[in-house]
């Protein structure tokens, strides 16, 4: 009989797991030492939360699970953060961690991961689909098959091992793990969306980052040219649409379009969502004269459907893409539906002339909203590039075949409002859970996925202080992602939102800003520092023809007010 160590590793090789992202400690040195024995390559790290982050971007992209490994005690703990974030995200990741010993339960241990210590079990219950101590080696079987499972069937998402240290060194009988069938269903309600639809006479498409996470780009896309609907992104939705599209009416919400708004407040009589729970983010600037007369919302997760917009909702659980190709498969007549597209866009494009006139009027007179009206003291100054202008330059040189993870902050709300994109493109951001600094992981375990994209990760000054250590990851494995810095030397979301509601500031502003050139250079990475708009054609062609991990630094107006304002 082989150890408990085996069997683990063995069927994890097997699900097609290729990496596991973690950081050594004597709880886990087993798993370390047979991973690498049976071909599975250890990603050290150099937090435990950037493990976790890879391990969801590795996940998202090779549309497998991913796996975090962290010791018992501080190890564990240090993974929390990152389980909330893959849960929000959907990602399927199982994070195990260690513990001392399961036969000394009671003694005095370091790092004790039981109840006698820090009972981590308990601790990721909340921000995971399953937690579970796997107590004797005849139980990890059981355990592992369920937790497999469960992060891989339904709405997906993660799970959590405690195995401790003996556990992982007791012989057992040889087991192998049955084959995940990762089956979707159709929602008993679809059958209303049609008919709903056809009697709608201003209706508008919203779309969230759950068609990311569906990749139903182009089910989305055919469904709003056949019933010729304008269509509006979330934050998260970002990229879900062609930006260009006679339909696009731009985003909606925090980095938001004056489009959308001004469309919003002509009278809509139905809001169809697709992938977004709706946050406050996602609505934010939504006023009761927008509230439409009805709602449908698609989404896995029924959980927060129709708690924020209360009008008459038909709620569409499932997976996107099923929903939709049945959706299309049970339209009439749909190719010719589908030849006359060309025509009908071209009306369509007309139809909404009126509104991005009316936008553009809007924007030139600096009245668009009262809620984002700012003071003189706080306007651009022009000592600095702006960020807009920043985000429009970088857009000339970046490969329209790019993958881009972007951090929470005001920079990507810039990237939000101002990134075009001419066709459906993955444009992963968060606005539920928020950890800053995730997606400089995301990206590392995302491009070890075996992404041959472009990958790119839009960051700022204040998430790289916070995780920007793990580009050394990236350095150390060779892996070709370009991050950009937007460096204004502030939190720049919380002080612009703090000096606009309350008329000051504090706690927010870096009295010595990080030089993220020199750090990102001591890292190993290649590494360029842009002051003006002129800089960065050289730096970012430099960066995305590099064959390794690559900076971009902008230094921009802190002073600049972002697109983040109609958050109360």
């Amino acid at each position: 009989m082989k150890f408990a160590t085996s069997f683990l590793i063995e069927n994890l090789r097997k699900t097609g797991i290729t990496h596991l992202f973690g950081i050594p400690g004597k709880a886990i040195v087993p798993i370390i030492l047979e991973a690498e024995d049976q071909g599975i390559r250890f990603v050290l790290c150099r937090h435990e939360s950037g493990a976790g982050f890879a391990a969801a971007g590795y996940a998202l992209r090779k549309n497998t699970i991913g796996v975090a490994i962290g010791t018992s005690g501080p190890g564990a703990t240090n993974l929390l953060t990152s389980a909330a974030q893959a849960k929000t995200y959907h990602a399927p990741v199982l994070f195990i961690t260690g513990h001392p010993c399961m036969r000394d339960t009671g003694k005095a241990q370091g790092q004790d991961s039981t109840f006698f210590g820090t009972d981590v079990t308990k601790m990721f219950e909340p921000v995971t689909l399953f937690s579970a101590r796997v107590e004797r080696a005849d139980l990890l079987q059981t355990y592992l098959t369920h937790a497999i499972s469960t992060s891989l069937e339904g709405a997906k998402g993660p799970v959590h091992l405690s195995i401790p240290l003996d556990v992982l060194n007791e012989k057992m009988i040889p087991f192998e793990l049955p084959e995940v069938e990762q089956t979707s269903y159709v929602s008993s309600h679809i059958d209303e969306v049609i008919p709903l639809i056809q009697v709608s006479k201003r209706p508008v498409i919203l779309l969230g980052k759950g068609v990311h996470l569906s990749h139903a780009y182009e089910e989305i896309k055919l469904l709003i040219e056949i019933f010729q609907i304008p269509v509006m992104t979330t934050p998260g939705g970002k990229g879900a649409f062609p930006t260009n599209h006679p339909l696009s009416l731009g985003g909606f919400g925090l980095g938001g379009s004056t489009e959308s708004d001004i469309y919003m407040l002509s009278g809509i009589d139905l809001l169809i969502v697709i992938g977004s729970k709706l946050s406050d983010m996602s609505l934010a600037g939504f006023t009761p004269e927008m509230l439409p007369k009805k709602v449908i919302h698609f989404d896995y997760d029924g959980m927060f459907i129709g708690r924020t917009i209360h009008t008459p909702t038909l709620c569409i659980r499932g997976d996107i893409k099923t929903n939709l190709n049945y959706i299309l498969r049970n339209i009439p007549l749909l190719n010719e539906f589908h030849a006359k597209t060309t025509t009908s866009l071209k009306s369509m494009s007309t139809a909404l002339f009126p509104v991005q006139e009316a936008a553009a009027t809007l924007e030139q007179e600096n009245v668009i909203s009262k809620n984002i009206i700012v003071s003189e003291k706080s306007q651009p100054q022009n000592s600095f590039m702006t960020s807009k202008a920043a985000i429009k330059e970088l857009q000339k040189y970046i490969p329209k075949k790019t993958v881009f993870f972007s951090d929470d902050g005001s920079h990507s709300f810039y990237a939000i409002k101002h990134l075009e994109f001419n066709e459906g493109s993955p444009f992963y951001f968060d606005d539920i859970f928020g950890a800053m600094g995730h997606s400089i992981s995301y990206a590392i375990g995302a491009k070890l996925a075996g992404v041959d994209e472009s990958i790119v990760c839009i960051t700022g000054d204040g998430c790289f202080m916070m995780h920007g250590t793990e580009i050394s990851v990236a350095v150390n494995e060779n892996v070709n992602v370009t991050y950009i810095v937007f460096n204004n030397g502030c939190l720049d979301m919380v002080n612009k939102g703090m000096f606009h509601h309350l008329g000051r500031t504090d706690g927010t502003v870096f009295k010595t800003p990080v030089h993220v050139k020199q750090l990102a250079e001591s890292l190993g990475a290649k590494a360029f520092r842009c002051v003006n708009l002129q800089e960065i054609k050289t730096a970012i062609k430099a960066a995305i023809e590099y064959s390794s991990c690559s900076v971009v630094e902008l230094i921009v107006d802190p002073n600049e007010i972002p697109p983040t304002l109609k958050r109360g």
